[in-house]
């Protein structure tokens, strides 16, 4: 799980984010940290649209590679 030192790092310098859900790229989220709680986050999209999300997901920069999750 994303620890809140991470996701505040993330909301505070607006930097673009990977959601990796499963082994498939094209089911990725990338955005914007905005909020999250204790079992979610929230993910503002290029298109403006908020998603929320399981805090169990692997968060990751979009510049970095791909993590491939555990299956």
């Amino acid at each position: 799980m994303i620890t809140d030192e991470q996701l505040n790092h993330y909301r505070l310098s607006g930097e673009m984010v990977r959601v990796v859900r499963d082994g498939i790229e094209d089911n990725d989220v990338k955005g914007i940290v905005v909020a999250w709680d204790d079992e979610h986050v929230l993910i503002r999209r290029r298109n403006r649209k908020v998603v929320k999300l399981d805090r169990n997901y692997i968060y990751q920069p979009v510049d970095e590679p791909r993590i491939h999750p555990e299956s």
